[in-house]
C-alpha cells in the first residue's frame, strides 16, 4: 500500500478511537445519567445523525471543490469545538446541542477520507476501502475497551478523552494530509456533460442500493441504542457491554484479511458479498432476540461482526466504481449520509417500538427490514448499463 494510504489509515484509527469512547454509551448516558426515556434518547441521537447526514453531503461536495485536506481540517475544527464544549457542559440540554454540532463536524470528514483512499491507490480496488474499514474497527476495538474502563471510573472523563484524540487527529491531518491533497488534484474541472449523462444510470443504481444499506444501518444501530439499554436491564455491566465492541473490532481487524483471501479465491462479486452479509445479519439478530445472558449477546456479536465484514466495505467500493471523475466525493457523501441516515432513524424507531410494544416486537420488525434490504440489493443493478469508462471495477 502507498504511504499516503497508511497516513489515512492511521488518521481513521485515531479518529475512531476517540468517537468510540462515546457513541456506544450515548443511549446509556442519556437514559441512566440524564434520566430521559428511550424515545427521547432516540430523538437526541436522531439530531446527531441528522447533522451528520448534512455534514456527509457537504463534506462530499467540499472534497470535489476544494480537495480532501481542507475538507478534513474543517471537519476536525468543528468537531473539536463541539467536544471541548461537551467536556465542560454535558448536562441537559447542552448535551443535545454539542452532540449535534459534533455530528456535523464528523460528517464532513468521512467522505473525504474514503474518496482520498480510492484516489491514492486506484489499482488497489476494494483493498483501499477494506483497509480503511479495518482501521475504523481497530479504533472501535481500542476505543470501546478504553471507554468501558473510563466510564466505570467517571463518565465525565469520556468527553475529555474524546477531545484529546481529536486533537491528535488534527496533528496527523495538518502534517500528513497536505501532501496527499497536492498529489491528488481536485477533479471537478474534468467533468464533462457527456460523462454526467452517462453517470445517471450509475447514480440511480447507487440510490437503490443505498435504500437497502440504510435499512441495514437502521437495524445495526439498535446495538448501540435499544439493545445497549436492554443489556443494562439484564444486569450486564458497562465493562461487559464495551467488551462486546472490543471483540467486534478485534474480529474485523483479524478476520478481514482472511475474508479478502476467501472472496478473491471464489471470485465473489460485490453483490454476492453484500447478500451474504445481510443473511448473516439476520442470523445474528435472531440470536440476540433470544439472548438473556452475556454469552448470548457475545455469540450474536461474533455473528454480527462477520456479517458487517461482508457489507460495510463493499458499498463504498461500489460507489467508487460507479462514480465519474470529479464526483468521487459526492458519491461517497451519498454512501456515508445513507449510513448516517440509518443511524438517525434507527434509535428513534427502535425506542418508540420498545416503549409502545416490546423488544420482541422490535426484533420482528428488524428481520422484516433485512428482507427488504435483500430485495434492493438484488435489483439495484438490473437496469444498469455499463458504459465504457464510467465503471471502474467489478460490482
Amino acid at each position: 500500500m502507498p504511504r499516503a494510504l497508511w497516513l489515512l489509515i492511521i488518521g481513521m484509527a485515531v479518529n475512531t478511537i476517540g468517537s468510540s469512547f462515546l457513541w456506544p454509551l450515548n443511549t446509556i448516558y442519556i437514559h441512566n445519567q440524564l434520566g430521559k426515556s428511550l424515545s427521547v434518547a432516540g430523538l437526541v441521537l436522531m439530531l446527531n445523525s441528522g447533522a451528520n447526514v448534512i455534514g456527509n453531503l457537504y463534506g462530499g461536495h467540499l472534497y470535489d471543490k476544494i480537495g480532501g485536506y481542507k475538507s478534513i481540517l474543517l471537519g476536525i475544527f468543528v468537531s473539536l469545538f463541539a467536544l471541548t464544549g461537551l467536556s465542560i457542559w454535558h448536562g441537559w440540554p447542552e448535551y443535545v446541542l454539542f452532540l449535534t454540532i459534533a455530528g456535523f463536524g464528523s460528517g464532513i470528514i468521512f467522505p473525504a477520507m474514503y474518496a482520498m483512499a480510492g484516489s491514492v491507490w486506484k489499482e488497489g480496488g476494494r483493498k483501499s476501502f477494506n483497509a480503511l474499514y479495518v482501521s475504523q474497527n481497530l479504533g472501535v476495538a481500542v476505543g470501546a475497551a478504553l471507554g468501558g474502563v473510563i466510564a466505570d471510573y467517571s463518565m465525565k472523563l469520556i468527553f475529555l478523552a474524546n477531545t484529546i484524540m481529536y486533537f491528535l487527529f488534527l496533528l496527523i491531518a495538518v502534517f500528513g494530509y497536505k501532501k496527499i491533497s497536492a498529489d491528488v488534484s481536485v477533479q471537478s474541472s474534468m467533468k464533462e456533460t457527456a460523462a454526467e449523462v452517462r453517470s445517471k444510470p450509475n447514480l440511480h443504481a447507487l440510490l437503490i442500493l443505498c435504500i437497502g444499506y440504510l435499512l441495514c444501518w437502521v437495524c445495526y444501530s439498535q446495538w448501540t441504542t435499544t439493545i445497549a439499554s436492554y443489556t443494562q436491564e439484564l444486569h450486564i455491566s458497562l465493562k461487559q457491554y464495551s467488551l462486546l465492541w472490543t471483540i467486534n473490532g478485534a474480529i474485523i481487524v483479524l478476520g478481514q484479511p482472511l475474508l479478502n483471501g476467501i472472496l478473491k479465491y471464489w471470485s465473489a462479486s460485490l453483490k454476492l458479498q453484500m447478500l451474504l452479509g445481510i443473511m448473516i445479519f439476520i442470523v445474528s439478530f435472531i440470536m440476540v432476540g433470544k439472548a438473556s445472558a452475556f454469552s448470548g449477546f457475545l455469540t450474536a456479536m461474533i455473528i454480527l461482526s462477520i456479517g458487517e465484514m461482508f457489507i460495510w466495505p463493499a458499498v463504498p467500493t461500489v460507489a467508487y466504481s460507479l462514480s465519474p471523475k470529479g464526483r468521487e466525493g459526492f458519491y461517497q457523501g451519498i454512501v456515508n449520509s445513507t449510513a448516517t441516515g440509518g443511524r438517525m432513524i434507527g434509535p428513534l424507531l427502535g425506542g418508540i417500538i420498545v416503549d409502545l410494544y416490546s423488544m420482541s416486537a422490535l426484533f420482528i420488525v428488524l428481520i422484516g427490514l433485512f428482507l427488504l434490504a435483500i430485495v434492493t440489493t438484488l435489483i439495484y443493478d438490473r437496469r444498469l448499463k455499463v458504459v465504457s469508462g464510467t465503471v471502474r471495477g467489478q460490482i
